[in-house]
């Protein structure tokens, strides 16, 4: 006993032993024992409390979970409708619905100033700004709320080949298609209509042309003839024309009897977020959360997945003097899937050196961190709620590189929002000027036709510093997605998205070198087979009816030079992938052109074996540079043009890709030749022959919208 008592037991030993079970008390003297804890106070201490730690760590991860799960049961659940049904209390209040067809805002925009300035007009009447998608959760709904309203604008864009806008297809299908409502259910209706498009286009603002006289066709009263804004011009000066126009007729519905109070003229607030600084260390967490699901049921424009660039190439040759991108998204795990013809949207960077050269004018540090809000300190809207929506809270130098569209022309509310903020008189007044009606020829000369970037006039006009709020509320549009036809087939390439896309780079008017926002971030990205750290982009993918015939066995003719070829090099590797499988393919014929077959006959080893395949039955190539006169796809339709005849004879379908401004019109004349010789036709005849192949569905067209300086290569869409 006496050996146990004077025994030293270090803490190790003492631990050990408990741990091994050989430590029993039972077995040693209660004297020994107290020895032992006395000598190891200091770690039974530590051991003591660290057991009673454990212990309450596990009494209270029990009651989280069991508290769980007694209130999953009892939570009431969510009723999805809560919010759809809106009461409508009669309390005599004349109201106007303001409903929006937009894609890049500018609709949008409109609609929202117009409400604006409405609200100063006729202050006793109440105004509301719907996007259309949102007005009616299902189609049956429509009607059901339409034939309520009794005063209603309408601000609806066109794009492509007289499409709809994205959040306007739902509404267009339904008011167009449906033909059982009769000749006078909108009989209560009173409306005007303005619509956003290019007059670069054969279908200039159809949208808005169509909604204009089926309202009137239905019952509709029109208040103002439907407005054509042209956006290759002034958009904002067409606009405000419209403006002038409605106001009269407003007022004779808006105005009591009793009111003879004389309006006084409306000058629109400058818009301004709300800002608030943060800590700059928190930049570094929050500006890395961009994970490739996005966390939404869908994939849009508002909910883009993040997607790496898997591989690219150079398609031209050394020898050529500009340059075209074969780039690969990877999209596998992101949830988004594809179809051939489909388009796919990529939201891309402003160069570093733009970033650069936009800090600098603003005077600001880059490495500002803050958040941009719609509302006041409680809660409050600003601006009648017709500020953009604002971004995440990220830097000065993030919110230019990703959101702020600093090279395209700024308008003229941008103008005055900049003079409002210059603190040199003379330059104010200029500013001014060049925003007013006296300064319209001044403005269309030195701003649009100059091609002059918002950078450019910010140059020009130093004292002027708008605050953060007010540059990205007022001044700098959003940097929108930039358009591409996929150029592969989910068939061949399920997991990769394909683009074609040329490098942009001219020079402009005022000598300034524009390099394209995406083409050129397409061309300088990292792919991931060479590095683990590869560039990567937000996209999404937006469905196209630039689609191949639902029977396999219709012909079909094919006209894409250059970058136009994008959507027929899935259609093809989606015809290879069809023939493989054993489908009988009917017969195809693809003219393509392009300058010199040592330079830029991009993906040619490629076209060569589709033929070889017999996934294309006939490949025309047109150079325009090789010999002593320039020859072009035109040209080489010509020179078939008995077999197209005969192609169309056998319901084939025709499909163009191309420059709208150039190629297209080129080829719509061709084909109009080609039937009046080939059918033996009269000029009326042949036109309506046209007319109906693309009204039939069996001519289409994918060409990229016009507007200055946002052209960018392999068919990229400017939506207004």
């Amino acid at each position: 006993m006496e050996e146990s008592s004077s025994m030293k037991i270090s803490p190790l030993d003492l631990m050990s032993a408990i741990i091994k079970g050989k430590f029993d008390p039972a077995n040693v003297s209660s004297q020994a024992t107290g020895s032992i804890i006395l000598e190891n106070r200091e770690f039974v201490m530590v051991l003591t409390t660290s057991i009673a730690v454990l212990i309450g760590c596990v009494v209270v991860l029990i009651w989280r979970r069991s508290n769980a799960q007694k209130s999953k049961p009892i939570e009431p659940p969510k009723r999805l409708i809560e919010k759809l049904p809106e009461i409508e209390v009669d309390d005599g209040t004349k109201k106007v619905t303001i409903f929006f067809g937009t894609q890049t805002g500018t609709a949008e925009g409109f609609a929202k100033a117009v409400a604006e300035e409405a609200k100063a007009r006729y202050e006793k009447a109440k105004f509301k700004v719907i996007d259309l998608d949102d007005y009616a959760a299902e189609d049956d709904e429509y009607e059901e709320k339409f034939k309520k309203e009794t005063l209603a604008l309408f601000f609806l864009a066109t794009y492509g080949d007289g499409e709809p806008t994205d959040n306007a297809a739902r509404f267009y299908k339904w008011f167009t298609e449906g033909n059982e409502r009769g000749e006078d259910w909108l009989k209560n209706l009173q409306y005007a209509v303005f619509g956003l498009g290019n007059r670069q286009y054969e279908h200039f603002n159809k949208v808005a042309k169509a909604v204009d006289d089926m309202l009137a066709e239905q019952g509709g009263k029109r208040l103002v003839p439907v407005g054509l804004g042209d956006d290759d011009q002034c958009i904002e000066d067409d606009f405000t024309a419209w403006k002038e126009e409605l106001w009269p007729a407003l007022d004779e519905l808006l105005r009591d009897e009793d009111d003879t109070t004389v309006s006084t003229p409306y000058t629109a607030a400058v818009l301004e977020y709300r800002v608030v600084v943060h800590d700059p260390l928190d930049a570094a967490v929050d500006e890395k959360k961009w994970h490739n699901v996005n966390g939404h049921a869908i994939v849009d424009a508002q909910h883009p997945v993040r997607a790496n660039v898997a591989v690219r190439r150079e398609l031209h040759t050394p020898a050529s003097d500009r340059s075209c991108t074969h780039l690969e998204f990877d999209i596998s795990g992101t949830g988004v899937v594809y179809e051939t013809g489909d388009h796919v949207g990529v939201y891309c960077e402003n160069l570093s050196e733009t970033v650069e050269e936009a800090v600098k004018l603003l005077g600001l540090s880059p490495d500002t961190y803050f958040s941009i809000h719609t509302d006041d300190e409680d809660g409050k809207a600003l601006s009648g709620s017709s500020l953009p929506p604002p971004f995440p809270p990220c830097t000065l130098r993030t919110a230019l590189t990703r959101y702020a569209d600093v090279l395209s022309s700024p308008k003229k509310s941008a103008l005055l929002a900049l003079a409002a903020h210059a603190s040199d008189p003379s330059e104010a007044d200029r500013l001014r000027h060049l925003a007013s009606p006296a300064g319209k020829d001044e403005y269309a000369e030195w701003v649009i036709a100059s091609q002059r970037s918002l950078l450019e006039v910010m140059a020009e006009f130093p004292s002027a510093k708008p605050t953060i709020g007010v540059f990205f509320a007022a001044i700098a549009p959003r940097l929108q997605p930039r358009y591409y036809s996929i150029s592969s087939s989910p068939r061949m390439a399920p997991s990769r998205i394909h683009v074609t896309c040329a490098l942009v780079c001219d020079k402009m008017p005022t000598g300034r070198i524009h390099k394209g926002v995406c083409s050129t971030w397409m061309k300088n990205s990292v792919p991931l087979e060479k590095s683990q750290d590869c560039s990567w982009a937000p996209v999404f993918v937006r469905q196209s009816n630039f689609k191949l015939p639902a029977d396999n066995k219709v012909p079909i003719i094919m006209i894409g030079p250059g970058t136009g070829l994008a959507p027929f090099r899935g259609f093809l590797q989606e015809r290879l992938a069809l023939k493989e499988e054993g489908a009988e393919l009917g017969p195809s014929v693809l003219f393509f052109g392009c300058r010199n077959r040592q330079m830029d006959f991009i993906y040619e080893d490629e076209l060569n074996h589709f033929v070889n395949s017999g996934a294309l039955s006939e490949l025309i190539v047109a150079f325009s540079r090789e010999g002593p006169t320039k020859e072009y796809v035109q040209h080489k339709m010509m020179e078939k043009a008995s077999e197209i005849w005969s192609m169309i004879s056998q319901g084939a379908y025709i499909y163009v890709c191309g420059d709208a401004k150039g190629m297209a019109r080129d080829v719509h004349r061709t084909l109009h030749t080609i039937l009046q010789e080939q059918g033996s036709l009269d000029s009326s005849k042949a036109e309506s022959m046209v007319k109906n192949l693309q009204t039939t569905g069996r001519a289409l067209f994918a060409l990229p919208s016009i507007g200055a300086l946002k052209i960018e290569g392999g068919r990229f869409f400017l939506l207004p």
